[in-house]
């Protein structure tokens, strides 16, 4: 099986996954629109045992979600490309930034996560499941 591949704006920070994507997500959250510097983000949901860094070491920054758990966001230290997140509340999972992938394109969005925070010019994403929160 191949592995799929990605990387951060300046390249010093790489990283691969194999297995199947578990699931492919927009999420429209406050956290996601700063980190971002957009609308939200197009993530996908991996098995975390699969996830391996490459080269370089991404610099970490923990959220407080609203679970209460904590969100850890992955990002490169000189470029600031935001990369991944690991989840307290899915501790098997690990939520690759699709926008960081070398082949971005995942096709369709199952799932429309924060929907009560998606700002007014966004639509909602047909066919996606429509998620007012995520706990």
């Amino acid at each position: 099986m191949s592995a799929t591949t990605g990387a951060c704006l300046c390249g010093q920070i790489k990283y691969e996954f194999t297995g199947d994507i578990a699931l492919k997500a927009f999420c429209n959250c406050k956290d996601c629109q700063r980190w971002g510097g957009s609308a939200g983000l197009p993530n996908v949901v991996i098995d975390r045992e699969s996830f391996k860094v490459t080269a370089g070491t991404p610099k970490a920054f923990d959220v407080v979600g609203d679970s209460g758990k904590i969100n850890r966001h992955f990002f490169c230290g000189h470029c600031g490309s935001s990369l991944y997140c690991e989840l307290e509340v899915m501790p098997d999972k690990t939520v690759v930034k699709a926008g960081s992938l070398d082949q971005p394109d995942v096709r369709e969005m199952q799932a429309e996560l924060y929907v009560k925070d998606r700002v007014s010019y966004m639509k909602p994403i047909e066919g996606a499941k429509q998620v007012p929160a995520f706990l």
